[in-house]
């Protein structure tokens, strides 16, 4: 079974500066992943032509379900907080997570925020920079396969330190009445092994995700407790879309090892 997640920069591609829906859909489909995790994906944006890219991407990889959750509603620079589960109508902006396998259930979780102006230090700056921190979300699916449930969560957490450790904490909180293997997927603005050691659970992959083309921090994680482990460490993939690299992993479920699909993984 393959998992990946990709923080998508809203389809666009840093070597033409341009979002190219079939290209972005290549990208998707290329992944070959039973669940995917997308972080910074558009829906009605002019930017990305208006389209749908949650919709785009099941599409592209035979999702058998999906969900696209908005975080924020409007056009940049005049957009504001997204609420429901529904997407708003017009422009909006959030996560998604789609899935080949049967969903049993979906949950959506709201993130605390740090409201008001704070002052980041981002990487490469000699100066703080002062931020306004966007709204964050989840989005959880209780999955059906052949080695019984498994519970996989998308998030994307803020960039302002500290605060992504205790959004991540709350996060799960909220997820451990969902029956176990539990992985998290997504950008979680959280650098090596803090992840791992902010919610005790296990890194199932390992490489650089950011900057694009000579990564050197990884940013971007697939965490797992239970009865599940990868085959391999993990692969960072630049897909010739957005500032991050997609991040997948082969694992296999339950204490025997065997697959959950009937695809031989390599």
């Amino acid at each position: 079974m393959r998992l990946a997640t990709f923080n998508i920069l809203h389809g666009q591609s840093l070597t033409d500066g341009l979002v190219d829906v079939d290209r972005f859909a290549a990208a998707a489909a290329s992944l070959d992943a039973e669940v995917l995790a997308l972080q910074e994906v558009d829906r009605g944006q002019p930017r990305s032509h208006g389209a749908d890219l949650a919709a785009v991407a099941a599409a592209a990889m035979g999702a058998r379900e999906y969900r696209y959750l908005a975080t924020m509603s409007g056009a940049p620079r005049l957009w504001s907080a997204a609420s429901g589960d529904r997407p708003p109508d017009g422009a909006s902006y959030g996560i998604a997570l789609l899935t080949r396998l049967p969903v049993r259930a979906w949950r959506t979780i709201r993130l605390p925020v740090l409201h008001g102006r704070i002052p980041v230090l981002l990487p490469g700056d000699r100066r703080p920079t002062v931020v306004r921190d966007e709204p964050r979300a989840a989005i959880a699916a209780v999955l059906d396969t052949a080695a019984g449930p498994i519970t996989v969560v998308t998030t994307h957490l803020t960039l302002i330190p500290g605060w992504n450790a205790v959004q991540l904490r709350h996060l799960v909180h909220r997820v451990r009445d969902l029956p176990q293997p539990l992985v998290v997927l997504g950008d979680l603005n959280l650098a090596g092994a803090w992840p791992a050691r902010v919610t005790g659970m296990r890194p199932l992959a390992n490489a650089r995700t950011i900057p694009l083309s000579a990564p050197v921090r990884q940013l971007d994680h697939i965490l797992g407790t239970g009865a599940v482990r990868p085959t391999s460490d993990g692969t960072g993939i630049d897909l010739g879309v957005s500032d991050h690299r997609a991040l997948a992993v082969d694992v296999v479920l339950g204490s025997g090892g065997r697959p959950t699909t009937a695809r031989a993984r390599r």
